[in-house]
């Protein structure tokens, strides 16, 4: 990673090229906020369905955001992606993103079912972070999707990165990335651990929640799973 140019970049000090192909890249702004409209109508649906006919609502909150220019650029920087349009659209798949927050690990993959089953909507790659933690124990799950937005001159297609998280895997990426940026991502190694250390933490806590709830509102299934 060219340090110096992420700090460039942070301090928006941006070259002529990088205007240039920024400028041509938020021509599709419209675009962006449309499926990002989109996306976040569906989930909200979804919660407001949970809501009035279930007796549980599995989703906790929800955030949404479009990348900021410098996010793109530290990006394009950090993966060392070529400086043009096609490029970046090509290999950024979270120009447009939501965060889905749930109370269980089980409700992550139910919601993760349920907008898989959309017929309009195309899966183009899925990352389980919780199967699979990353090496910093980070833990999520992401959908990289395709989601039609209609606009007067026809249908157009737009890439949204789905990221699915408990509360508490939550908390652990805001508290993760809140570090990262204040020690500039070069992060102590005896912070870090302790870093990955928490995220055991969490995970056990999930599963100890989980396991708490069902007891409470399903005890039969836990009875029947002692058992086994």
């Amino acid at each position: 990673m060219d340090e110096l140019e992420i700090q460039r970049l942070e301090r928006k000090e941006f070259k002529e090229e990088e205007l240039k192909v920024i400028g041509e890249l938020f021509k599709d702004n419209l675009l962006y906020t449309a499926a990002l409209r989109e996306i976040q109508t569906r989930v909200e649906i979804l919660r407001d369905d949970f809501r009035q006919n279930n007796s549980y609502n599995p989703i906790e909150h929800i955030k949404v955001r479009i990348k900021t220019p410098v996010s793109i650029l530290k990006k394009v920087v950090v993966r060392e992606i070529p400086l043009t349009v096609e490029d970046i659209k090509s290999e950024l798949n979270d120009i447009v993103g939501i965060r889905v927050v749930c109370t269980f690990k089980s409700d992550i993959y139910d919601i993760a079912e349920i907008l898989m089953k959309s017929e309009d909507i195309k899966v183009l790659k899925i990352k389980d972070y919780i199967t699979n933690p990353k090496p910093s124990g980070y833990q999520s799950y992401h959908l990289i999707v395709e989601i039609p937005v209609y606009m007067t001159h026809g249908k157009r297609m737009c890439k949204v990165e789905i990221q699915l998280r408990t509360m508490a895997m939550d908390f652990w990426a805001s508290l993760e990335h809140k570090i990262k940026y204040k020690y500039d991502w070069k992060v102590p190694e005896d912070i870090k651990e302790e870093l990955f250390d928490c995220s055991t933490v969490v995970d056990t806590l999930d599963d100890k929640m989980q396991k708490l709830h069902r007891r409470v509102h399903n005890p039969n299934d836990i009875q029947i799973e002692d058992n086994l």
